[in-house]
Protein backbone atom coordinates (compact mmCIF):
# COMPACT_ATOMS: atom_id res chain seq x y z
CA UNK A 1 0.00 0.00 0.00
CA UNK A 2 1.15 3.15 -0.77
CA UNK A 3 1.83 5.49 1.97
CA UNK A 4 0.56 9.40 2.21
CA UNK A 5 3.93 10.80 1.74
CA UNK A 6 4.99 7.99 -0.67
CA UNK A 7 1.85 9.79 -2.79
CA UNK A 8 2.59 13.22 -2.00
CA UNK A 9 6.34 12.67 -3.38
CA UNK A 10 4.56 11.00 -6.29
CA UNK A 11 2.23 14.14 -6.81
CA UNK A 12 5.06 16.34 -6.60
CA UNK A 13 6.91 15.01 -9.03
CA UNK A 14 4.53 14.34 -11.67
CA UNK A 15 3.74 18.35 -11.13
CA UNK A 16 6.85 19.11 -11.69
CA UNK A 17 7.00 17.47 -15.10
CA UNK A 18 3.96 18.36 -16.58
CA UNK A 19 4.36 22.31 -15.84
CA UNK A 20 7.06 22.15 -18.41
CA UNK A 21 4.69 20.76 -21.09
CA UNK A 22 1.56 22.64 -20.14
CA UNK A 23 3.52 26.17 -20.90
CA UNK A 24 4.39 25.34 -24.08
CA UNK A 25 0.60 24.72 -24.88
CA UNK A 26 -0.76 27.69 -22.45
CA UNK A 27 1.66 30.00 -24.22
CA UNK A 28 -0.02 28.76 -27.69
CA UNK A 29 -3.32 29.43 -26.57
CA UNK A 30 -2.23 32.85 -24.64
CA UNK A 31 -1.23 34.10 -28.56
CA UNK A 32 -4.63 32.92 -30.30
CA UNK A 33 -6.75 34.42 -27.17
CA UNK A 34 -4.43 37.39 -27.81
CA UNK A 35 -5.10 37.86 -31.91
CA UNK A 36 -8.78 37.35 -30.78
CA UNK A 37 -8.40 40.22 -28.31
CA UNK A 38 -6.59 42.72 -30.48
CA UNK A 39 -9.41 42.04 -33.53
CA UNK A 40 -12.33 43.10 -31.07
CA UNK A 41 -10.55 46.09 -29.59
CA UNK A 42 -9.97 47.48 -33.13
CA UNK A 43 -13.24 48.12 -33.58
CA UNK A 44 -14.14 49.90 -30.58
CA UNK A 45 -13.71 53.43 -29.58
CA UNK A 46 -10.88 54.70 -27.50
CA UNK A 47 -12.16 55.06 -24.24
CA UNK A 48 -14.29 51.96 -24.37
CA UNK A 49 -10.58 49.81 -26.02
CA UNK A 50 -8.89 51.56 -22.47
CA UNK A 51 -11.79 49.95 -20.30
CA UNK A 52 -11.63 46.34 -22.07
CA UNK A 53 -7.77 46.05 -21.89
CA UNK A 54 -7.79 47.02 -18.46
CA UNK A 55 -10.68 44.50 -17.83
CA UNK A 56 -9.44 41.62 -19.57
CA UNK A 57 -5.50 42.27 -19.42
CA UNK A 58 -5.56 42.77 -15.19
CA UNK A 59 -7.78 39.41 -14.92
CA UNK A 60 -7.47 36.39 -17.21
CA UNK A 61 -10.27 34.79 -15.48
CA UNK A 62 -14.09 35.73 -16.94
CA UNK A 63 -15.58 37.08 -13.92
CA UNK A 64 -19.35 36.43 -13.07
CA UNK A 65 -21.92 38.90 -12.06
CA UNK A 66 -21.61 38.28 -8.34
CA UNK A 67 -18.05 38.52 -7.81
CA UNK A 68 -18.16 41.63 -9.92
CA UNK A 69 -20.11 43.02 -7.30
CA UNK A 70 -17.97 41.89 -4.52
CA UNK A 71 -16.39 44.73 -2.62
CA UNK A 72 -12.66 45.90 -3.40
CA UNK A 73 -11.39 44.87 -0.54
CA UNK A 74 -12.40 40.99 -0.97
CA UNK A 75 -11.74 40.81 -4.20
CA UNK A 76 -8.11 42.44 -4.24
CA UNK A 77 -5.22 40.34 -4.61
CA UNK A 78 -2.94 39.52 -1.25
CA UNK A 79 -0.83 42.21 -0.94
CA UNK A 80 2.89 41.24 -2.17
CA UNK A 81 6.05 41.00 0.33
CA UNK A 82 8.29 44.16 -0.16
CA UNK A 83 11.17 43.74 -2.79
CA UNK A 84 14.08 42.84 -0.92
CA UNK A 85 16.61 42.99 -4.09
CA UNK A 86 18.03 46.10 -5.77
CA UNK A 87 17.52 47.55 -9.54
CA UNK A 88 19.26 45.34 -12.45
CA UNK A 89 22.29 46.52 -13.81
CA UNK A 90 22.46 48.84 -16.92
CA UNK A 91 22.82 46.71 -20.19
CA UNK A 92 20.26 44.26 -22.13
CA UNK A 93 19.94 40.29 -22.74
CA UNK A 94 21.92 39.10 -25.58
CA UNK A 95 20.51 37.12 -28.56
CA UNK A 96 22.49 34.38 -28.85
CA UNK A 97 22.26 31.00 -30.15
CA UNK A 98 24.57 28.14 -31.45
CA UNK A 99 23.99 24.83 -33.35
CA UNK A 100 25.71 22.58 -31.49
CA UNK A 101 27.53 22.00 -27.85
CA UNK A 102 30.22 23.47 -27.72
CA UNK A 103 33.69 21.45 -27.86
CA UNK A 104 35.13 19.96 -24.74
CA UNK A 105 37.63 23.05 -23.48
CA UNK A 106 37.67 22.37 -19.34
CA UNK A 107 40.12 20.49 -16.85
CA UNK A 108 38.17 18.07 -15.55
CA UNK A 109 40.25 17.55 -12.70
CA UNK A 110 40.46 21.39 -11.59
CA UNK A 111 37.77 23.37 -9.39
CA UNK A 112 35.38 25.37 -10.89
CA UNK A 113 33.11 28.03 -9.51
CA UNK A 114 29.86 29.99 -11.15
CA UNK A 115 29.88 33.18 -9.49
CA UNK A 116 26.30 34.85 -10.13
CA UNK A 117 26.21 38.25 -9.31
CA UNK A 118 22.39 38.58 -8.77
CA UNK A 119 20.43 42.25 -8.40
CA UNK A 120 19.17 40.05 -4.97
CA UNK A 121 23.17 39.43 -4.00
CA UNK A 122 26.10 37.15 -5.07
CA UNK A 123 25.50 33.58 -4.89
CA UNK A 124 28.69 31.63 -5.66
CA UNK A 125 28.30 28.17 -6.80
CA UNK A 126 30.98 25.27 -6.53
CA UNK A 127 30.16 23.29 -9.86
CA UNK A 128 30.95 19.50 -10.26
CA UNK A 129 33.43 19.39 -13.57
CA UNK A 130 34.44 15.45 -13.01
CA UNK A 131 31.09 14.38 -12.50
CA UNK A 132 29.00 16.36 -14.85
CA UNK A 133 31.93 17.76 -17.24
CA UNK A 134 29.05 18.77 -20.40
CA UNK A 135 27.13 20.66 -18.20
CA UNK A 136 30.47 22.78 -16.49
CA UNK A 137 31.66 23.10 -19.82
CA UNK A 138 28.98 24.43 -21.21
CA UNK A 139 28.12 26.96 -18.48
CA UNK A 140 32.13 27.52 -19.31
CA UNK A 141 31.54 28.78 -22.54
CA UNK A 142 27.70 30.42 -21.96
CA UNK A 143 29.03 32.36 -19.60
CA UNK A 144 32.16 33.52 -20.92
CA UNK A 145 30.16 34.45 -23.80
CA UNK A 146 28.16 36.98 -21.51
CA UNK A 147 24.73 34.68 -22.39
CA UNK A 148 23.85 34.89 -18.66
CA UNK A 149 23.99 38.50 -18.24
CA UNK A 150 21.11 40.77 -18.02
CA UNK A 151 18.65 37.44 -17.35
CA UNK A 152 15.80 37.26 -15.22
CA UNK A 153 15.14 34.27 -12.86
CA UNK A 154 11.78 33.61 -14.18
CA UNK A 155 10.31 31.18 -11.69
CA UNK A 156 9.82 30.51 -8.56
CA UNK A 157 7.86 27.37 -6.72
CA UNK A 158 6.82 27.44 -2.85
CA UNK A 159 4.56 24.39 -2.68
CA UNK A 160 5.78 21.12 -3.27
CA UNK A 161 9.26 21.55 -4.83
CA UNK A 162 11.37 24.41 -3.71
CA UNK A 163 13.36 26.12 -6.46
CA UNK A 164 14.26 29.56 -8.20
CA UNK A 165 14.56 28.89 -11.91
CA UNK A 166 17.15 30.96 -14.37
CA UNK A 167 19.01 30.80 -17.10
CA UNK A 168 16.22 31.76 -19.93
CA UNK A 169 17.39 34.95 -21.95
CA UNK A 170 13.44 34.90 -22.79
CA UNK A 171 12.32 34.95 -19.16
CA UNK A 172 9.53 33.18 -20.48
CA UNK A 173 10.59 29.30 -20.10
CA UNK A 174 10.86 28.66 -23.27
CA UNK A 175 14.70 29.78 -24.16
CA UNK A 176 18.04 27.99 -24.67
CA UNK A 177 21.38 27.89 -26.57
CA UNK A 178 20.36 26.26 -29.77
CA UNK A 179 21.73 23.07 -28.73
CA UNK A 180 21.23 20.52 -25.43
CA UNK A 181 23.25 18.90 -23.46
CA UNK A 182 23.50 15.14 -22.04
CA UNK A 183 22.36 14.05 -18.72
CA UNK A 184 24.60 13.40 -16.63
CA UNK A 185 25.39 12.60 -12.47
CA UNK A 186 22.33 10.98 -11.95
CA UNK A 187 23.45 8.90 -9.78
CA UNK A 188 25.18 11.55 -7.82
CA UNK A 189 25.48 10.37 -3.60
CA UNK A 190 23.34 13.49 -2.49
CA UNK A 191 20.42 12.59 -4.47
CA UNK A 192 18.87 10.29 -1.61
CA UNK A 193 15.20 8.78 -1.58
CA UNK A 194 14.10 10.75 -5.17
CA UNK A 195 15.04 14.09 -3.20
CA UNK A 196 17.24 16.77 -4.35
CA UNK A 197 18.27 18.51 -1.48
CA UNK A 198 19.05 22.01 -0.58
CA UNK A 199 21.81 23.91 -1.89
CA UNK A 200 21.69 21.72 -5.24
CA UNK A 201 22.49 23.29 -8.53
CA UNK A 202 20.75 21.23 -11.46
CA UNK A 203 19.52 21.13 -14.83
CA UNK A 204 15.81 21.84 -15.53
CA UNK A 205 14.54 20.00 -19.40
CA UNK A 206 11.69 19.30 -21.12
CA UNK A 207 10.95 16.16 -19.25
CA UNK A 208 12.79 13.93 -22.13
CA UNK A 209 15.91 12.60 -21.65
CA UNK A 210 19.12 14.59 -22.88
CA UNK A 211 17.21 18.04 -23.26
CA UNK A 212 18.87 20.27 -21.49
CA UNK A 213 20.23 23.62 -22.38
CA UNK A 214 20.54 26.48 -20.24
CA UNK A 215 18.06 26.71 -17.83
CA UNK A 216 18.74 25.69 -14.55
CA UNK A 217 17.79 25.92 -11.03
CA UNK A 218 18.58 26.36 -7.79
CA UNK A 219 17.33 24.40 -4.63
CA UNK A 220 16.60 26.40 -1.18
CA UNK A 221 14.67 23.77 0.21
CA UNK A 222 14.77 20.00 0.32
CA UNK A 223 12.81 18.91 -2.85
CA UNK A 224 11.00 15.71 -3.66
CA UNK A 225 12.28 15.02 -7.34
CA UNK A 226 12.77 12.32 -9.57
CA UNK A 227 16.45 11.52 -10.56
CA UNK A 228 16.25 12.86 -14.12
CA UNK A 229 17.35 16.59 -13.55
CA UNK A 230 21.58 16.90 -14.32
CA UNK A 231 23.24 17.71 -10.46
CA UNK A 232 26.05 20.04 -11.07
CA UNK A 233 26.86 22.49 -8.61
CA UNK A 234 26.23 23.14 -4.53
CA UNK A 235 25.46 26.77 -3.31
CA UNK A 236 27.51 28.03 -0.24
CA UNK A 237 26.13 29.33 2.83
CA UNK A 238 26.20 33.18 1.93
CA UNK A 239 24.20 32.00 -1.30
CA UNK A 240 21.27 30.31 0.32
CA UNK A 241 20.78 33.12 2.35
CA UNK A 242 20.05 34.86 -1.01
CA UNK A 243 18.22 32.37 -2.39
CA UNK A 244 15.82 32.40 0.83
CA UNK A 245 15.56 36.35 1.05
CA UNK A 246 14.11 35.62 -2.28
CA UNK A 247 11.52 32.80 -1.69
CA UNK A 248 10.28 34.69 1.75
CA UNK A 249 9.11 37.51 -0.99
CA UNK A 250 6.85 34.85 -2.58
CA UNK A 251 5.74 34.16 -5.86
CA UNK A 252 3.34 35.96 -8.17
CA UNK A 253 0.58 33.80 -8.73
CA UNK A 254 -0.34 32.81 -4.67
CA UNK A 255 -0.42 29.50 -6.13
CA UNK A 256 3.00 28.43 -5.41
CA UNK A 257 4.34 28.59 -9.01
CA UNK A 258 5.51 31.54 -10.78
CA UNK A 259 7.46 34.91 -11.24
CA UNK A 260 9.15 35.65 -7.94
CA UNK A 261 8.08 38.80 -6.40
CA UNK A 262 11.67 39.90 -5.81
CA UNK A 263 13.44 41.71 -9.40
CA UNK A 264 15.94 38.45 -9.70
CA UNK A 265 18.36 39.59 -12.34
CA UNK A 266 21.37 38.04 -13.29
CA UNK A 267 24.09 41.24 -13.89
CA UNK A 268 26.66 39.09 -14.37
CA UNK A 269 27.75 35.13 -14.56
CA UNK A 270 31.42 34.30 -14.26
CA UNK A 271 33.17 31.05 -14.20
CA UNK A 272 36.72 30.59 -12.90
CA UNK A 273 38.60 28.08 -12.56
CA UNK A 274 41.30 27.45 -9.05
Amino acid sequence: MVSQEQRRRQLAREKFLRQQQRRTEARRKARVRNSAIASVLGVIVIGAVALYTTHVLGDGDKKTEASAKTTPSASAPPSKAPDPCQKPAAGSVKKLSWKKEPAMSIDTSAKYTLDLATTCGDIPIALKASAAPHTVNSFDFLAGKGYFDHTKCHRLTTQGIYVLQCGDPQGTGMGGPGYTLPDENLKDASLKKHTYPAGTVAMANTGQKHTGGSQFFLVYKDSPLPPQYTPFGTIDAAGMKVLDKIAGAGESTGQGDGAPNATVVINKATVTKS
